[in-house]
């Protein structure tokens, strides 16, 4: 058993064969975390101080963040007592996920290669989410992650953006065999991609690239419904081709500055590259920001990397990386 030290001076107990995000659930603590595989990198935290070992690939790290004391902590277990530069997210009161039936209550096209796809949970069920969040969709023995797009409180229905993956088990049925009423499976929620204290910050900078645009809304659906005026959130969202940006996020939250982004398209009425490049191209102070990223790992990665080195607080970087599954 060791001590795992935290920000503000909260620790806990972790065993020697239990992840670090694991000891942490098992004592009530709540570390950052998305996928628990080592691909997403939501989990990435400094190490102050103790040793540890992988015990599945890091995937999302790399050779030279080891070197500055970047660790997985989904991927690791403690060898010695340690220190780590994250914080306790049990403050969030993060609902314990739960399994519920699920049956589809409509699918529609927004793009060739996207559906929006509403699923609604028994009446008797209510779901507790912090907009953000994601859940697991289960058919048979198949199961994949997709994030919440909106929730329907009326009818208890959940609202997601489902990427067309070529070769994809659950792409082939979403797009080719998925009907009305069809009985799946939800699990969650999940993650921990959800609005911090920004109480103390002036800008709110969201990032987003395709389907990744889906907990972006779940979170401005929020800040509309609180009757939020601020006139600092600002959202790149991008894409290949115009027909790819496929809602007016402005309908949603009038406040929001939001700049599209088209990397291949040569629509002069939008911004031509990637949405992190775009970004530094303005004029916003990123050390007054905090920045939440959800998408493309490549951008989430690239983002990080230059965000920081525009002066972007290294703690106010908060990412959801989309990974492929077979």
């Amino acid at each position: 058993m060791h001590k795992i030290f935290l920000r503000n001076n909260t620790f806990f107990n972790c065993l020697e064969n239990d992840t670090l995000v694991e000891g942490a659930r098992k004592s009530g603590v709540v570390l950052d975390h998305s996928c628990l595989t080592g691909r997403c990198s939501t989990c990435k935290v400094k190490v102050i101080s103790g040793e540890s070992r992988p015990v599945i690939d890091e995937l999302s790290i790399d050779s030279e963040e080891l070197r500055e004391g970047y660790i997985l902590s989904c991927a690791r277990v403690p060898s010695s007592d340690m220190e780590l530069d994250t914080e306790d997210l049990s403050q969030y009161s993060i609902a314990t996920p739960k399994t519920f039936p699920a049956k589809i209550n409509s699918i529609s096209n927004l793009t060739d290669g996207i559906i929006r796809a509403e699923l609604r949970l028994p009446p008797n069920q209510k779901f507790k989410f912090i907009p953000g969040q994601y859940v697991n969709i289960i058919k048979g023995a198949i199961k994949r992650s997709y994030s919440i797009a909106g929730y329907n409180e009326l009818d208890n229905s959940l609202e997601f953006y489902i990427k067309n993956y070529p070769g994809g088990a659950l792409s082939e049925y979403w797009f080719n065999g998925a009907s009305k009423d069809d009985l799946l499976r939800i699990e969650g929620p999940k993650g921990t991609f959800f609005m911090r204290d920004t109480s103390s910050i002036e800008n709110i900078i969201f990032l987003a690239t395709g389907t990744g645009i889906a907990p972006v809304k779940s979170i401005l659906e929020i800040l509309a419904r609180n009757n939020s005026i601020n006139e600092h959130v600002y959202l790149f969202w991008g894409a290949r081709y115009a027909d790819e940006l496929f809602l007016d996020p402005k309908l949603i939250y009038s406040n929001l500055n939001y700049f599209p982004v088209l990397s291949r398209d040569n629509n002069t009425l939008v911004n031509k590259g990637y949405v992190q490049n775009i970004l530094l191209e303005k004029d916003i102070d990123l050390r007054n920001s905090m920045v939440y990223a959800c998408g493309s790992n490549n951008m989430i990665q690239e983002a990080r990397i230059k965000l920081a080195s525009g002066g972007l607080p290294e703690g106010n970087f908060y990412s959801d990386s989309f990974v492929t599954s077979n």
